[in-house]
């Protein structure tokens, strides 16, 4: 069944490849196109299109499909095109001539922009919740390594002392960055697009308004065209914020790949996190951490590939854009598995004490002792050609302690201060207001 069928068969061959994998993100959407149905229905009550009654047997129905969806038990039947046919089919069976009527002044068009930021809304607020869970963690191994000294880097040359408490810090300092970001992508995606048609608005005097606060929407898209435009722009910004959080995950996966290698030893992990080889009975392999950094590498080209499905795509409608949600949706998951591993390794990881007692690492400590004699009062260009002497004539020697206490430092790490501006991040979302709308249509 075809929503768009009239007398003519479409050639079945045409039919497999415009249809594609489309069915299976369609399950996804279900429950965010039976909502819509459901404001939908309401709305058309309020302008006539629909009686009372026709509106609670409509409401009825869409409220038990919902509860099949959440149970498993729904499906896209073989002869059926979509989830929005699919729906429409079942309320037409069960209702009649009053199911047929659901679909008066809409679009599939704006049906599906409905449903997928509904869909990408929730997946934000799933991810941001995973994420803040993991931040938490990161803030706590932060405190309870904030004394364990490691080696700090530039171009991967011996640098400057840090600590695993700067370390973990400084990967939950850039969640907060993320969720920013993602902040951003939920604005975008929390504006309603239903009542846009096909793109081109309706002649029925329909209450978009009324659509937004039913569906917990902050605000519009107002002008119709803009609506169908921004099918593609959404997704694109939405993937860019999964991106920053994969980048983040990838560079600390990598950070960890190093520290685990038998040259720098910095951490361990039980061997039943790590994996093995077939001939060397010695290895330990963080492979959970590679393919962190594997995944997350692919995910930090998703806004190449949107954006690149979508060059040169006039305003309106094309299919085109069905493609977007076979590579963005899977995302969501891929992401939310790999921030749940790194959480399983971080929770179960060993770091290795008075690491810097090491001879090897004497040279990170020289700008600690250029800065003494700057206290002393000589000039630090005059300090740092002494220290360089003592390093050329091969007597420079250190004790591995250092003393920093500005803001973020080594010995004041502010962990208190980004978990406040993380805790007012979140809450800027107010991910209860969309919520509690939802809970309203559902019964």
């Amino acid at each position: 069944m075809k929503l768009w069928q009239k007398n003519t068969d479409s050639n079945k061959i045409v039919e497999t490849f415009t249809v594609g994998r489309d069915k299976d993100f369609d399950l996804m959407l279900a429950p965010y196109d039976v909502l819509g149905n459901i404001a939908h229905a309401k709305m058309l009550g309020t302008i006539g299109l629909l009686t009372n009654n026709e509106v609670n047997d409509l409401v009825k129905e869409l409220q038990h499909i919902y509860k099949n969806i959440a149970a498993g038990t729904f499906s896209i039947e073989e002869n059926v095109e979509d989830i929005h046919s699919q729906i429409e089919f079942l309320l037409t069976q069960k209702l009649g001539d009053t199911g047929k009527k659901i679909h008066a002044a809409r679009s599939r068009n704006d049906q599906v922009l409905v449903d997928i930021k509904l869909f990408l809304r929730q997946q934000i607020e799933d991810l941001v919740k995973t994420i803040k869970s993991f931040f938490i963690l990161l803030q706590q191994k932060s405190e309870v390594y904030k004394n364990h000294l490691l080696p700090g880097y530039t171009h991967l040359q011996l640098a400057m002392p840090s600590s695993f408490g700067l370390w973990f810090g400084a990967y939950a300092e850039s969640l907060v960055d993320d969720v920013e970001i993602l902040k951003a992508a939920y604005h975008v995606v929390n504006k309603n697009p239903l009542g846009s048609g096909a793109g081109y608005g309706s002649s029925f005097p329909i209450d978009r308004t009324l659509t937004t606060k039913l569906l917990g929407f902050a605000s519009l898209n107002y002008n119709v065209v803009y609506a169908q435009m921004g099918r593609g722009k959404a997704e694109r910004i939405t993937a860019q914020a999964l991106a920053n959080v994969a980048d983040t995950l990838a560079k600390m996966s990598m950070d960890i790949c190093l520290y685990l290698n038998q040259h720098f030893a910095f951490i361990s992990f039980p061997d039943e996190l790590t994996t093995g080889s077939s001939i060397m009975p010695h290895k330990k392999n963080p492979d959970v951490f590679e393919l962190i950094r594997s995944y997350c590498n692919r995910i930090k080209a998703l806004p190449n590939e949107i954006i690149m499905m979508t060059t040169n795509l006039p305003s309106g409608y094309h299919r085109d854009l069905q493609l977007l949600k076979q590579h963005l949706f899977p995302a969501f998951h891929t992401l939310q598995d790999c921030i749940n591993m790194a959480t399983l390794m971080f929770t179960n990881i060993t770091v290795n004490e008075n690491i810097l007692a090491d001879k090897k690492y004497t040279y990170l400590f020289s700008v600690e002792e250029v800065n003494k004699l700057v206290l002393q009062g000589i000039p630090f260009r005059d300090a740092y050609k002494i220290v360089g002497e003592r390093i050329a004539q091969n007597n420079f020697t250190v004790e591995p302690t250092v003393n920093h206490t500005h803001e973020g430092s080594i010995g004041n790490l502010q962990n208190t201060s980004i978990a406040v501006m993380m805790n007012q991040l979140i809450a800027a979302f107010n991910f209860e207001e969309a919520a509690d709308a939802l809970k309203l249509l559902t019964g």
